[in-house]
């Protein structure tokens, strides 16, 4: 039995977890810095649109210029952010709305324009709309698509594009984006539209009118709504990912596709960016958490620990490592940067963008460890990494391989040490009911499936002689070379000719990286993850934001609950 297996056992499966630990020391959820709802009751989430936190920094000349805004059903709170350093105080929230007809659905601050007397706050809604609010002059100043005519569908995603005072990106379950400018209007009519620009399952159209309206721009994308978008570390990259189950990453400014992925089954709920732009990963219903890479186009690795939908992903920006093998050349007119805006992230950051620039295979970095983290409707926060090892599997494996667990395939002789395969998820398609054909594929049709892998691939690093039995309950699908081609030309993608290919390669194809950690953390699904630099911000359906201390981090909080599992309010 692997270790996750035994470890989800008996008790262990419904005990919620109030600190674990990894190799940086020991992570503690304070119970006095839990944010909700001013009277703590749990909120019934039925039917209800997910939580979502979003944070700012006002720079105030106290020192706590942290913001925090989320939303919980009707709705929407705005309160100071004590994180580690103090209780919170539910009592004085700055502002709170309660709205009628439409929930919030999502939102974003604009931190370039953030400032102790004013935040602008773009807020989604359940019925199309998008409202620009400041939260502390307590001023609505714009409704867009107030009439609808623009999109009648659930705001999925909003963001300010990177760089940008007034433009901002909306997606809306139609599978449809919008580029808006707030100093623009909308207009009385339905836009009328003209196309500048198509490609494979996705358009991209102007708004046509006499004078500027928004939107400047429409973008349709796959099929089956657009969950979630997200910018590159550089602004210049967007990476969508829909319900029909594709990654797709745009050149945003070009406005053209630079590569695809498609998850292994069901659709793609959540995307994120490693710190240096290289990386992108995916998660969603096939309970997987899949990284793809920006400069090859292809999937480098896998994760399972999830057994329901991942719900997000995010990349922990301060637990990344980068060394490099030879100094960097910080010197010349550094003209690569002179068009790109600056964000102001943190020095360690805008140092591993420029890591991004060179290209991969002239200068590998001697030591790379990326920590990214998931958490998912099965309540449960998994943290991961991905090492060397991984990322550059040409080159000799590192002797202090200490911190990554890798499933790779056993060998044929049984003795490999490594951990079993993991029981198989319900959410992973199997070929038939039951999961004896697994067992029963025949030698050949195991060999033929595995011979049109490697065709299709050049995998030479593989060995033929590495058997994965789990998936070959998925050998009867043909996996012809022609398919490749008809794929490029069909607007409609057949599942069963995507597995194998590029885009999706079948299980035993990829590295399968087991979690660091592995915990449940609350009692309804969870539908926030973010990294900050004293602490974890998880937050559940239920209406509790959580702040998990990071090892050393625990303040001036008192740490007298801090052992006791968490009482009925927490999580």
């Amino acid at each position: 039995m692997s270790k996750m297996a035994a470890e989800g056992g008996g008790k262990e499966m419904n005990e919620i977890k109030s600190q674990f630990s990894t190799r940086e020391g020991a992570y503690k959820l304070l119970t006095h810095s839990e944010y909700s709802r001013p009277n703590r009751v749990p909120f019934n989430s039925q039917g209800s649109n997910p939580v979502r936190v979003s944070f700012v920094n006002v720079n105030d000349q106290s020192g706590n210029g942290e913001r925090i805004c989320f939303n919980v059903g009707r709705e929407l709170y705005f309160y100071i952010y004590k994180g580690v350093r103090k209780a919170a105080d539910l009592s004085k929230p700055i502002d709170k709305r309660i709205y009628k007809g439409t929930q919030p659905t999502c939102h974003d601050f604009n931190h370039l324009t953030a400032t102790a007397e004013s935040v602008s706050l773009l807020v989604g809604f359940s019925a199309g709309q998008v409202q620009l609010i400041d939260p502390i002059k307590k001023e609505t100043s714009k409704l867009f698509n107030e009439e609808r005519l623009i999109d009648k569908s659930r705001v999925t995603c909003v963001k300010w594009v990177p760089g940008s005072e007034s433009l901002f990106l909306v997606a809306h379950s139609s599978g449809s984006m919008y580029l808006y400018n707030v100093e623009h209007t909308c207009g009385t009519t339905v836009p009328h539209y003209q196309l500048l620009k198509q490609g494979e399952n996705y358009s991209v159209h102007t708004c046509k009118s006499k004078s500027t309206r928004n939107p400047l721009l429409k973008w349709t994308v796959g099929e089956g709504a657009l969950n979630e978008f997200s910018f590159s570390p550089d602004g210049k990259f967007l990476a969508c990912v829909s319900q029909d189950g594709f990654l797709r990453v745009f050149n945003f400014d070009a406005v053209e596709l630079h590569g695809t992925m498609k998850s292994y089954f069901g659709g793609l709920l959540c995307v994120c960016w490693s710190p240096d732009g290289k990386y992108i990963v995916a998660g969603g219903e096939d309970d997987l958490v899949t990284v793809w890479c920006f400069a090859d186009c292809r999937v480098i690795a896998r994760g399972h620990g999830h057994k329901s939908w991942v719900s997000v992903v995010a990349f922990d920006h301060y637990t990344t490592s980068v060394e490099e093998s030879e100094p960097m050349e910080f010197s010349g007119s550094d003209e690569d940067f002179q068009d790109q805006i600056h964000f102001g992230r943190d020095r360690a950051n805008s140092t591993q963008s420029r890591l991004s620039k060179r290209n991969s295979t002239d200068s590998r970095p001697v030591s790379v460890t990326y920590r990214f983290g998931s958490v998912g409707q099965d309540t449960q926060l998994c943290l991961w990494d991905l090492t060397e090892d991984i990322l550059f599997p040409h080159l000799p494996l590192s002797r202090t391989r200490t911190h990554t667990n890798v499933m790779n395939a056993s060998s044929s002789d049984g003795s490999s040490s490594l951990p079993a395969p993991l029981p198989r998820s319900n959410s992973l398609p199997h070929s038939a009911a039951n999961s004896k054909s697994a067992a029963s594929d025949n030698p050949i049709a195991a060999g033929v499936s595995k011979f049109a892998t490697l065709s299709l691939h050049d995998r030479k690093e593989r060995h033929p002689d590495k058997d994965h039995k789990r998936n070959h309950s998925m050998g009867h699908i043909s996996s012809k070379s022609s398919d490749k081609l008809n794929l490029l030309t069909k607007t409609k993608t057949d599942p069963a000719k995507t597995l194998g290919t590029q885009l999706c390669p079948r299980m035993e194809d990829v590295p399968l990286l087991e979690p660091l950690i592995c915990k449940k953390i609350a009692h309804e699904r969870l539908t926030v993850l973010i990294f900050l630099e004293d602490c974890i911000v998880t937050a559940c359906q239920e209406g509790f934001i959580c702040t998990w201390a990071r090892p050393g981090k625990v303040g001036l909080l008192s740490s007298q609950n801090q052992a006791n599992s968490p009482s009925g309010t927490v999580v």
